[in-house]
């Protein structure tokens, strides 16, 4: 008799796919590790902390519009992801450098997981990059200066850049499985960036990462006109586009889901290719329209020590810096100018957007003084020119043709209550010179002045600034008459030097 032994069936268990994606994110967790730690990447990323430092030194002169502090955000993590490119490509190629390609065949995870977990590797350092955009913004967001408001779109550029460049990395190691293309690749694309910087070549310069803006002109936030929110969108649609592009060159040709992921994605990247080239709308073309020619429409209107100060919106709150300054100069300035009421109205010429930067004509209305978009530094002092050539000639149009003495008066009430007069009628000055003819730079037509008038300003600003105002206020019927000379401002105010004849 004997006896049969049967053994239960055992109940399989489907752990593969399980076991398969937590290998792919255990994998992806130590790629990152190991992509963080990597020359280049750290590199790149001492760099981006270092630019960082650099630009917030002394950035807008202190007072930073926002609207323009969210694009400088976007040229620093250009290095840091072309650093992720070049360090993501070199990992994937890392088994084929030591010859193990061949043992990964004996592994559960296949190449396509493999691929998905190097991806996955470049999240981190994306991450720590918009930690650095929102460090470098929030600091000029958080300065008593700044005003405006940023875009969501434009602070999103800098991390979408590092994902971008990251997935391209890897997509390059499956399809040229060579160690020096990735290199070659990161110099082609610096040298195209450089090439192409600042260049406008229409609606195809959206196509890459970060367009840049060669003109200062600082507009209000619904001026700028610019599609930040479509081209982040086409960052995003970009960097997964790529992503899976890389999958399915890694192996994940034969899943249906990484095929229909990449048409999906492809579609979404020319959707917003598209919209992001339609150029501005009418509405924003009207309004900027609106601003140039007709900014008492748009602008609020706020009294100040008996002057009148228009701004738009957004810089409201500037006008108690604007007010300081008027009432320095009145306070030097003699007759009726000490008192004389003022309209100050902030000017812009938008109609061309961020690519004009062109003088605004000067204003014809008596007593009307015109102010920019920016502040701080070398605009306080050209602020004060403007101020005190109204002052002294009765408009702008008048003090940008007069060529008399009374470019004297005017030169020294601006710069006279200054922190450095000195230093300011250096910095208010075309060439920065202290000596010699110059333009005087302003918001509309610039002033001129001899060398003669240059050396009578200079030398009563280094004289005690009562003493030389008790003379201006004393000589102010003179001192402001067309009539004047420059040799007889120079005689009335004491100051004794070769000044020559007043032809500017």
């Amino acid at each position: 008799m004997s006896a049969v032994l049967e053994t239960p069936p055992t109940t399989p268990v489907h752990t593969g796919p399980r076991t398969s994606w937590a290998a792919v994110f255990a994998l992806a967790r130590f790629e990152a590790r190991r992509l963080l730690t990597t020359v280049p990447v750290l590199l790149g990323f001492l760099v981006y902390t270092a630019w960082i430092v650099w630009r917030a030194q002394d950035y807008a002169d202190g007072y930073p519009a926002l609207q323009d502090a969210d694009r400088a955000t976007q040229g620093g993590p250009l290095l840091v992801g072309l650093a992720v490119l070049l360090a993501v490509n070199q990992a994937v190629l890392r088994s084929r450098r030591h010859d193990t390609e061949r043992h990964f065949t004996v592994l559960v995870m296949s190449t396509a997981h493999r691929t998905a977990a190097h991806l996955l590797s470049v999240v981190p350092a994306a991450l720590l990059t918009a930690v650095g955009v929102a460090a470098q913004f929030g600091w000029q967001a958080l300065r008593p200066g700044a005003l405006g408001h940023g875009s969501p779109g434009e602070l999103l550029v800098g991390p979408l850049t590092v994902l971008a460049f990251g997935a391209a990395g890897v997509l390059i190691a499956r399809v040229i499985r060579t160690a020096f293309t990735a290199p070659l690749v990161v110099v082609f694309f610096l040298f195209l960036f450089l090439l192409s910087s600042g260049a406008d070549e229409g609606w195809t310069r959206w196509l890459t990462p970060v367009i840049d803006v060669a003109s200062s002109n600082t507009l209000p936030s619904d001026l700028i006109g610019r599609p930040a929110a479509w081209h982040a969108f086409y960052l995003a649609a970009l960097a997964l586009t790529v992503a899976l592009l890389a999958g399915l060159a890694g192996g994940g040709h034969r899943s249906r889901s990484v095929q229909a992921g990449f048409a999906g994605a492809l579609a979404l990247t020319v959707l917003g290719a598209v919209y992001q080239g339609q150029g501005v709308s009418l509405e924003v073309t009207a309004a900027r329209e609106r601003a140039s020619l007709h900014p008492e429409q748009v602008q609020t209107c706020v009294e100040r020590g008996g002057s009148r100060y228009c701004a738009f919106p957004e810089w409201r709150g500037r006008t108690a810096d604007w007010a300081r300054t008027v009432a320095q100069v009145q306070s030097l300035a003699g007759g009726t100018a000490h008192d004389q009421s003022l309209l100050v109205r902030q000017r812009i010429d938008a109609r061309y957007g961020m690519d004009g930067d062109a003088a605004l004509d000067p204003a014809t209305t008596p007593h009307q003084v015109t102010v920019g978009t920016a502040w701080g530094g070398n605009r306080v002092p050209e602020f004060s020119a403007a101020v005190a050539g109204v002052l002294v000639a009765g408009d702008e149009k008048t003090t940008g043709e007069l060529c008399d003495g009374r470019m004297v008066t005017i030169m020294w009430l601006a710069l006279a209550g200054q922190s450095d007069p000195i230093g300011s009628l250096k910095h208010v000055r075309l060439d920065d010179s202290v000596s010699g003819s110059a333009i005087v730079l302003s918001q509309t037509n610039p002033l001129s002045m001899t060398a003669g008038q240059t050396t009578v300003v200079r030398k009563l600003l280094e004289q005690p600034r009562d003493a030389v105002a008790a003379k201006v206020r004393t000589n102010w019927t003179e001192l402001t008459s067309p009539r004047v000379t420059t040799a007889r401002a120079a005689e009335l105010l004491g100051v004794r030097a070769k000044v020559g004849a007043d032809k500017c």
